[in-house]
């Protein structure tokens, strides 16, 4: 699949600010099933996008941008050409030891419901680590129910899971939480979604998880969907959490009232020639 996106955000202040410092994790990398055909960033206002790689390997870009600022916009734009390999992701330097993923973090961390609903899942779906992960997954499903604007970035898998309801973060982070306890690696994924119902714009990204499973490797897994990421998926960041893969972080120093706007366009185009 060729995918083109166009991700914006918007930034509008009450009252100027003097500075502006933000870190972008906007960039997807290629691996073997996905390549990036070409991408860039730009911001409507002066600055100098310094590029590295963060611990897990993401491309990010940074920038301080000094005021006054009556607003700030952002865009990251791009192809990226995908296939469906069931999930299974291929082909990506990994640079950090397996333990890493077997941390917990304040957002990931498991209450004793969760803990419950793995070992459920372990017992019932026999030795094999697929099929758990796919019970852990309808478990979360069968208690959950996806409602927008109910929990903000802030939220823990625990939180989430007491309350029976939030967004695709939510979903992961009760995912990742669970699989962890039962001694399985686990990361958050941050990336786009190509679905024939949103092609008009989407508020957000999404959000998904990967599990080290034994003779697979990392394998993506998207609980909010009950399903294994196919070509639809455009993969960007990993992270421990949330935090660790977020799209944009930053602050802003004097101002005040600020609102965001986020319009993200995911559509299938033709290739060339």
């Amino acid at each position: 699949m060729r995918l083109k996106i166009r991700h914006e955000t918007s930034y509008v202040y009450g009252t100027p600010a003097t500075r502006a410092i933000q870190i972008l994790r906007l960039t997807p990398r290629g691996h073997d099933s996905q390549f990036v055909v070409n991408w860039r960033i730009d911001v409507d206002q002066d600055c100098r996008l310094d590029a590295s790689r963060d611990p897990f390997g993401n491309a990010v870009q940074s920038f301080t941008v000094e005021g006054p600022l009556d607003g700030l916009t952002i865009v990251a734009e791009g192809v990226v050409e995908t296939q469906d390999n069931s999930g299974i992701v291929h082909g990506q330097a990994e640079r950090l030891p397996l333990p890493v993923y077997l941390r917990d973090t304040p957002l990931t961390r498991a209450s004793p419901g969760i803990r419950a609903l793995a070992e459920q899942a372990s017992a019932a779906a026999g030795p094999d680590t697929l099929p758990i992960l796919y019970a852990i997954m309808n478990g979360i499903r069968d208690r959950l129910d996806f409602i927008v604007n109910v929990t903000d970035s802030g939220t823990t898998a625990i939180d989430a899971f007491s309350h029976g309801h939030g967004v695709c973060q939510d979903f992961s982070h009760i995912f990742i939480a669970a699989a962890r306890h039962i001694g399985l690696p686990a990361r958050y994924v941050s990336g786009y979604l190509f679905h024939t119902e949103m092609l008009d714009g989407q508020a957000a990204g999404h959000a998904w998880a990967e599990v080290l499973v034994d003779d697979l490797g990392w394998v993506a897994f998207d609980p909010a969907n009950g399903i294994a990421a196919t070509d639809s998926y455009v993969r960007v960041a990993v992270g421990l959490d949330y935090l660790g893969a977020a799209p944009i972080r930053g602050t802003r120093y004097g101002g005040a009232d600020e609102t965001m706007e986020v319009k993200i366009m995911v559509n299938e185009t033709a290739r060339a020639g």
